[in-house]
């Protein structure tokens, strides 16, 4: 069985999270949260919160034991991106672009074969 969590517009560029998110990707949740800590990032508190949703989803939905799990998919798909101008010499201007990212972590027990929910 799997199940996942989602954080959707989060203040990190895809680029950056994808960095991080391919670390912990088909680790052990116990591995994947020792590497999600040691790990000198900006995003890493935030694919950690979400880990940690997924695992407490699994373990308060479908009563999974949390030893058990493993990262089965961490995914960053872009968000919509803020836009905004800066003054530059001569009367011209630059665009700045704040871009954001959705964040979709999946665990499953080892068990998993690959069955749908």
């Amino acid at each position: 069985m799997r199940t996942q969590a989602r954080a959707r517009f989060l203040r990190h560029s895809p680029y950056k999270m994808r960095r991080v998110t391919d670390l912990v990707r088909g680790k052990p949740v116990s591995e994947a949260r020792h590497v999600l800590a040691a790990v000198n990032r900006g995003a890493a508190p935030a694919i950690l919160k979400v880990l940690n949703s997924a695992v407490a989803n699994a373990e308060n939905n479908l009563e999974l034991d949390p030893d058990d799990l493993t990262v089965e998919a961490a995914y960053v798909d872009e968000g919509p991106t803020l836009r905004s101008y800066r003054a530059r010499a001569r009367g011209r201007v630059a665009r700045i672009r704040k871009r954001t990212s959705h964040l979709t972590i999946v665990v499953a027990d080892s068990e998993y074969d690959g069955e749908e929910i």
